[in-house]
Formats: structure tokens, C-alpha cells, sequence
């Protein structure tokens, strides 16, 4: 979220339609000006949704193995035609677009465990864009928007496929960085092959993509545990993707009909360039502790409903739960708090006319605050749409866009009555995770490495996940594994 006062006269949604040409080139073409022009244009965009791109040797690293794997593509001139980038996002997520762009964020980075892991993810992405799938997705006239959660794709999330909620999904989850390009499953196994023809041919042992993708599958389900889910979906790299775990045997299949399983890892190389990696939320952007979201820079503070999880985006916080759905974010603002929930509804009424009964006036832990309610048909059931707005200043407000069925808008309420403002003390106690690359002593074990992981819950789960460990697996002297910290 750290885009927030930036980006607060920004509520329309941010998409890029893709126009493909009626002649897509095969996935031996050169990337064709036009590619390279659709791909620039979206670009920024793409790392302002994203948290931004990164500096300095982790981010070089990573475009130099990127830049690498594309030259495998085939494609002609490919390590000056690709643009990878490292954003700076605490989500699992990995996506490429026309042009030869390719990105990954610094957590999926954080969760692979050797080069060769890193090189088939972004070689996955090459194969996306080699093989022209976003193209051919838009030819075969399927919803195709290059941005995450955005217009349809975040109606079914929310209220499923209905007017309603693509009129909601067109703000209700803006920037919370979960869905990227969606491609078909046969496009996907295709770009997993392709990946691991390229590792084969660097030269890096080709079950790496196998590897990665049961960490990515692993991820999710301590992802699923930790939240409370009793599902493993949540829409990252694992599963706009394809179930990583059911693409696992499938690489690891391909890999050994390549030959190439004797290629090399660069493990310690790979951990001793990643060492130090931010791991987690960004301070500047917030920071997910629990079921608090704290912001040291905007000096705020609110907590999420029992059984409910939030996820951190660059421009809102989303807050999940089987009984609602809200958003927590920030708009224009005029020094009037009525006017101001009265333009958020306004905002969501592009078909349907959506008006509160009534916007009431109220204090909540000293700070001026309005809200309202609406009642809405979606499809054959009834929604409460609730806005909660705060003002922080004269020119600063911020407000929580919930939807619940009809009758159950209370579930929220403890939340919107959380709401406060942060003391520079409690401020600066924020401090961030990052990753910490260590060598296996003669006296450690799993457990006591796990012990010092910077959490205080599922540890060893967490270490184990991390390190690419199975329930059995052991550590042995001379290793070198990561430990998440809190600050180096």
C-alpha cells in the first residue's frame, strides 16, 4: 500500500487490453516492434502495481539469469530484447507479457532454493512470451487483462459472474497484486516445457522446474493452513497457474526425457546472492501481522475480523473471510467526509444506481469517521455494500469498502471500530523481515534452526517450506539454508 497518497486520484481500474495481430508469429519470430512497443506501454504500469522494480546486485543477479535463460528462446538478439525485472512484491508471482518482459517478485525469489530453480521459473515466462500465448488467449476472444484482479476476474472472486459484481469488481479488489495474465492449461504445461528445454540447453539440471513448483505447491498449502482455508487456491504464480502440485510429476517427466537431470544448480551461489532479500511486507508499503494491519508511515493501525486473512497490495489491503469481503484504501479527498463516501458508492454505480439509505457522522478512537449501507440485488440474492471512511487530515481520508450478504454487514464491525492512529514509538518498532543465508553447524538440526525463525507460529513448517524440505528431510553440517529475520 505504500502508493496510497500518490495514487489517490486514481480509481478507475488499471488494465491493457491485448491486441493480437491476425498472424501471431511462431515462437521462433523475433519479437516484432509491435510486441516491443504493446510490452513498453504497459510496463510502468505493471511495476507500480507491483511495488516498483529493485536495485542493486539482487536485482542484477536476477536479470542476469533472466537474460540468459532467454537467449535459449531462440528468439533473435534475446538478451538485449528481454526486460526481467525484481519487484518488490510480497506475493508469490511470476508473469510476462508481450515484448519480452518478464517479472518476478522478490518473495518467489525468496521461497527457490538454487539458480537453476530461478532460471526455469523466468524460462517458463520466456516460453510465454516466445510462444505468443497471450496473443493467441485474445484471439481466441477470452477476457484477457494483463493487471491483477481487475473487472470480471475480480467479480468472480467476490460475488461470482454478475452485473453487480463487475461493477464492484472494478474497484472492490483494485492493486492487491493476486491475479496476473491467466493463460490455458495446455499454454501453461506448454511454457513448463519450454522452460525445461531451455534449462537443458544452459546447461542447469532440468527437475529444477519440478523442484520449484512443489515448493510453489508446498507454499500454498502452508498459505491455506495458516489462514485458515481449507483449500490451497489462494491466486498467486501457484494457481493462476496450474495446481502446481498436479504440474509436479509432469515436469519432472519432461525433465528426464530431456537428459538433462545431471545439469547444474548453482545452489550456493543462487543462496549467497539472495542473501539479505526482504522477505515479507514492505514497512513502507504496511505491514500483515496476524490479523493487524500496521503502517508505520501513514501512522495507522486496524485489525481484521476472527477468521478472516488480509493481503497487502500496493494500492489496498483486502480482507477475506467465508462471510464478507472488504478493501481498505484511499481516495480524493476534500476535507468532507459525507461527499467523500458519497463518491466511493458513486463510483460503483455504473449500471445499478447504488445510494446509501443514509451516511451517519461518528468518532471512532478520536478520529472523525462516516459510513453508509446499501442494499443491492446480485443476481437472485441481496448484498450489503458498506462504506466506512475516516479522516486522518485535511486532505487525507481513507475508507473500507465491504460487501456482505444482505443482513450480515456487522461481521465487520469490530474492524471499522479498530481503526486508530500510531504513535512514532509504535512506528518505528516496525521492522521488517528479511532473508538470513546460513551454514548447517555440527550441532544444528532442523528444529533448532527452525527456532529462529522471526515468527511465532508453524516455525519449523515455515523453515521446512523455505529450504524446500519434506516432513522427513534432515539438515546436515557445512549446509546452507535460509531463516527468515527481523532486520540484518
Amino acid at each position: 500500500m505504500s502508493a496510497m497518497k500518490t495514487l489517490a486520484a486514481s480509481t478507475a481500474t488499471l488494465a491493457l487490453a491485448l491486441t493480437g495481430c491476425a498472424t501471431i508469429p511462431d515462437s521462433s519470430a523475433p519479437i516484432s516492434q509491435g510486441e516491443a512497443q504493446q510490452g513498453a506501454e504497459a510496463h510502468p504500469q505493471l511495476l507500480a502495481e507491483f511495488g516498483g522494480a529493485m536495485t542493486g546486485p539482487q536485482a542484477q543477479y536476477v536479470e542476469t539469469v533472466g537474460q540468459n535463460i532467454a537467449v535459449q528462446s531462440g528468439l533473435g538478439n534475446a538478451r538485449s530484447a528481454f526486460t526481467v525485472s525484481l519487484l518488490n512484491s510480497p506475493v508469490n508471482n511470476a508473469f510476462a507479457i508481450p515484448g519480452g518482459y518478464v517479472y518476478t517478485t522478490r518473495q518467489l525469489v525468496a521461497l527457490m532454493n538454487n539458480e537453476a530453480e530461478l532460471a526455469g521459473v523466468l524460462g517458463h515466462e520466456v516460453g510465454h512470451v516466445a510462444a505468443r500465448h497471450s496473443q493467441r488467449r485474445q484471439q481466441a476472444a477470452q477476457r484477457n487483462s494483463i493487471l491483477g484482479v481487475l473487472g470480471a476476474i475480480a467479480s468472480s472472486v467476490l460475488l461470482g459472474n454478475s452485473g453487480l459484481g463487475q461493477q464492484l469488481g472494478q474497484l472492490s479488489l483494485q492493486g492487491s497484486q493476486l491475479l496476473t495474465l491467466k493463460f490455458s492449461r495446455e499454454q501453461e504445461l506448454e511454457a513448463d516445457r519450454l522452460g525445461i528445454q531451455y534449462l537443458n540447453t544452459a546447461g542447469y539440471d532440468t527437475r529444477a522446474m519440478a523442484t520449484v513448483l512443489s515448493s510453489l505447491a508446498a507454499q500454498n498449502a502452508l498459505d491455506a493452513q495458516l489462514m485458515g482455508r481449507d483449500n490451497a487456491r489462494l491466486p498467486e504464480w501457484a494457481s493462476t497457474h496450474p495446481d502446481p502440485a498436479s504440474r509436479v510429476q509432469t515436469a519432472l517427466s519432461f525433465a528426464q526425457q530431456t537428459g538433462g537431470t545431471g545439469g547444474v544448480t548453482n545452489r550456493d551461489t543462487f543462496l549467497t546472492r539472495i542473501d539479505g532479500i526482504l522477505y515479507g511486507d514492505d514497512p513502507q508499503q504496511g505491514v500483515v501481522e496476524g490479523r493487524q494491519f500496521i503502517h508505520p508511515d501513514l501512522r495507522l493501525a486496524f485489525t481484521a475480523p476472527q477468521g478472516f486473512y488480509m493481503v497487502n497490495g500496493t494500492r489496498a489491503v483486502t480482507i477475506s473471510g467465508q462471510s464478507g469481503k472488504a478493501q481498505f484504501s484511499m481516495g480524493p479527498y476534500n476535507g468532507n467526509l459525507q461527499s467523500y463516501v458519497s463518491s466511493v458508492f458513486a463510483a460503483l454505480s455504473q449500471q445499478q444506481q447504488i445510494t446509501p439509505s443514509s451516511i451517519q457522522r461518528t468518532t471512532v478512537n478520536g478520529l472523525p469517521a462516516a459510513y453508509g449501507t446499501a442494499r443491492v440485488a446480485n443476481g437472485g440474492q441481496q448484498v450489503d455494500v458498506t462504506v466506512f471512511a475516516y479522516e486522518f487530515a485535511n486532505d487525507r481520508a481513507y475508507h473500507f469498502l465491504a460487501l456482505t450478504p444482505a443482513g450480515q454487514s456487522g461481521i465487520f464491525n469490530a474492524m471499522f471500530q479498530s481503526m486508530r492512529r500510531i504513535s512514532t514509538t509504535e512506528a518505528a518498532n516496525v521492522i521488517p523481515r528479511s532473508i538470513d543465508v546460513v551454514t548447517v553447524g555440527s550441532r544444528d538440526t532442523v528444529a533448532t534452526l527452525a527456532a529462529k525463525m522471526a515468527y511465532s507460529d508453524a516455525q519449523e513448517t515455515r523453515f521446512r517450506v523455505l529450504n524446500g524440505l519434506s516432513s522427513s528431510d534432515t539438515v546436515r553440517a557445512g549446509q546452507k539454508v535460509k531463516i527468515v529475520v527481523r532486520g540484518r
